[in-house]
């Protein structure tokens, strides 16, 4: 996985709306990425506050 949700998510959901390859899901406080990912890196391009970055 080239990309990795750090703790600066704030749970918005952009990034889930993003991801063509259904490849974040929500976890207890933040989403999370899961192997699943194709390293597009849509995600990282929608996110508002930047919490998502490579690995």
């Amino acid at each position: 996985m080239a990309y990795i949700i750090t703790d600066e998510c704030v749970a918005c959901g952009t990034c889930l709306e993003a991801c063509p390859n259904n490849a974040i899901e929500e976890g207890e406080d933040k989403y999370k990425i899961t192997d699943e990912c194709i390293e597009c890196g849509d995600c990282v391009e929608s996110c508002p506050v930047g919490a998502i970055i490579e690995e």
